[in-house]
């Protein structure tokens, strides 16, 4: 039987991100189009460190949409990740959360699945706040922060099991963009520009 000291426990080794991708799931990550797939689910250790291989898996599984969509869905799949490393008992260690892309006719689906809340919280649906009566600093907190804001208002719905020890949280954003307020503050930055 092998025993470590306490310090190697709590001691940091710099390794390759490629080294967290399980086998003959390199497919996850290349930021291009590949075998077209219904369903798509990977577990990643709650470390804020590996956020760049959560965006990897994100770009990648929109791959084949356009570049605003890829990057819209990148950004509010971050969010739910952040969230689950912040607020979730998945970021004490060796504990996971996982993201699955459910990919549909009209939108892609994505859900994420942490080990549960780390302060008590009674069980119901998390609520966002309205993103304008967001402050720079919110989320700092144990409130809901900009990220859930964001995801409020810029997903097509989005939603949660209410279960604090097992929380799953999800929203859904259509491939078509043209009524998304993402479209508009692009627009916007246009009309700035002229």
């Amino acid at each position: 039987m092998s025993v470590f000291s306490p310090e190697l426990t709590h001691r940091e080794a710099t390794v390759p991100l490629a080294s967290f991708i399980k086998p003959f799931h390199a497919h996850y990550f290349s930021r291009t189009v590949g075998t077209p797939f219904r369903k798509r689910k990977y577990a990643f250790a709650g470390l804020p460190g590996l956020m760049p291989l959560v965006r990897a898996f994100l770009d990648t599984s929109a791959a084949e949409r356009s570049k605003d969509y890829r990057y819209l869905f990148t950004l509010l799949g971050s969010e739910l990740a952040n969230n689950a490393i912040a607020h979730s008992l998945s970021s004490e260690n060796g504990q996971t959360y996982s993201l699955t892309v459910d990919r549909g006719a009209t939108g892609m689906t994505l859900t994420c699945q942490d080990q549960g809340t780390l302060r008590p919280m009674a069980s119901g649906p998390l609520t966002a706040p309205a993103l304008a009566a967001l402050q720079p600093d919110a989320g700092l907190g144990s409130g809901p922060g900009i990220g859930l804001g964001l995801v409020n208002a810029l997903a097509d719905r989005w939603g949660d099991n209410g279960n604090p020890k097992f929380r799953q949280v999800w929203f859904h954003l259509s491939y078509d963009l043209s009524h998304n307020p993402w479209t508009q503050i692009n627009i916007a930055e246009d009309e700035v520009e002229c």
